[in-house]
């Protein structure tokens, strides 16, 4: 009789909500463990990693062997994690001193405790030009030093199925010393559109667990539905009448340059009155900025619009306050990209 497959073993560190855990899990892999320091982010992670702990700390105070004694007496197999990458971003000072680009050391330290199999690293592509590619060179260097083979790449979320065009740089390492593989997109030429993400999803709040008021409109909502009971998180925001009138204006896929002149500078930031495009992926979803716009309708995304384009099934749900939901959505990596990335690592370890 054949014994079933050992499932490896995660923990993730800066996990936010789940995003990448979430895809990982989907890939077969045991969530272990998920560190960080805010915890409306872990309570969001908990409910939807049933079979997981969470622990709200902050990194760079925690001692590895604590955490194994705790918590991981068996080690672990892959460590994953995004440490937070304001210092790298550019929308941020691109300050190469920025406390916050050591943040990345407190990862490397557990990767050396617990000598995992592979790890994934995420973070902004701006990571790798740093400071001439410094910043890059010595992230690998400190994880060669610890016995790794470790390459990196940019990937396009939509290359791989995620309705969205957001680049992250994800670094992988391997322990066995064979050079990771990344997946290659299978959406390069026929990408997930807005509209084929959330079409579906009506223009007024649906009550947390409600039915769907519409049949899916494609492949993408069908799968996006599979396993959830009803709709979640589909909360709209309420604007002022001078907002909707000035949203109305725009048209699908426009921003603030298809506005009258006398209007064009009412937000003085370049994303501002930003649609969705409904023919093509969404831009980056961020963090709940109020600078973008349905295509259709005129209102901000509500919070399930934002997880679709993000990829994030129907069943995961999201807790806190609307801005901490859109906060967590939007820090998030999409759970399809992690998804495609564990399905090759499964196979290469």
């Amino acid at each position: 009789m054949s014994r079933e497959k050992k499932k490896l073993t995660v923990l993730d560190l800066f996990s936010g909500c789940g995003g990448l855990s979430i895809g990982l899990e989907t890939a077969g892999f045991d969530i272990k463990l998920g560190i960080d320091n805010w915890d409306k982010s872990l309570e969001t992670f908990q409910k939807n990693h049933k079979n997981s702990e969470i622990l709200c700390s902050d990194l760079s105070k925690l001692s590895p062997q604590k955490i194994e004694d705790k918590f991981l007496k068996n080690g672990v197999d892959v460590v994953v994690g995004g440490p937070p990458c304001q210092g790298f971003s550019i929308s941020g000072k691109r300050d190469v001193r920025d406390p916050r680009n050591d943040l990345y050391k407190s990862f490397v330290l557990f990767v050396k405790y617990f000598k995992p199999k592979a790890f994934i690293l995420e973070n902004v592509p701006n990571l790798v030009s740093m400071d001439n590619g410094k910043v890059k060179d010595q992230i690998i260097s400190e994880f060669e030093k610890l016995g790794y083979k470790v390459v990196y790449k940019i990937l396009l979320a939509s290359d791989f199925g995620v309705p969205q065009n957001r680049k992250r740089v994800i670094f992988v390492g391997l322990k066995n010393k064979s050079e990771f593989q990344y997946p290659k997109g299978q959406f390069v030429s026929k990408k997930v559109t807005s509209s084929e993400a959330i079409s579906d999803l009506p223009e007024s709040d649906v009550a947390d667990g409600n039915s769907y008021a519409n049949l899916p409109k494609s492949d993408y909502q069908k799968s996006m539905r599979r396993k959830s009971k009803g709709v979640f998180n589909h909360k709209t925001t309420k604007h002022t009448e001078k907002t909707i009138k000035i949203i109305n204006l725009v048209p699908d896929g426009k921003n603030y340059k298809s506005l009258p002149k006398n209007l064009q500078g009412t937000r003085k930031v370049n994303i501002a009155w930003t649609r969705l495009n409904s023919k093509t992926p969404s831009f980056t979803i961020d963090t709940g900025h109020r600078h973008h716009f349905h295509y259709n309708f005129n209102r901000i995304p509500t919070v399930r619009e934002a997880a679709r384009l993000q990829s994030f099934p129907d069943d995961f749900i999201f807790l806190g306050t609307l801005t901490d939901q859109h906060k967590q959505v939007g820090n998030a990596v999409p759970p399809l990209l992690a998804y495609e990335i564990g399905k090759e690592l499964s196979k290469q370890i």
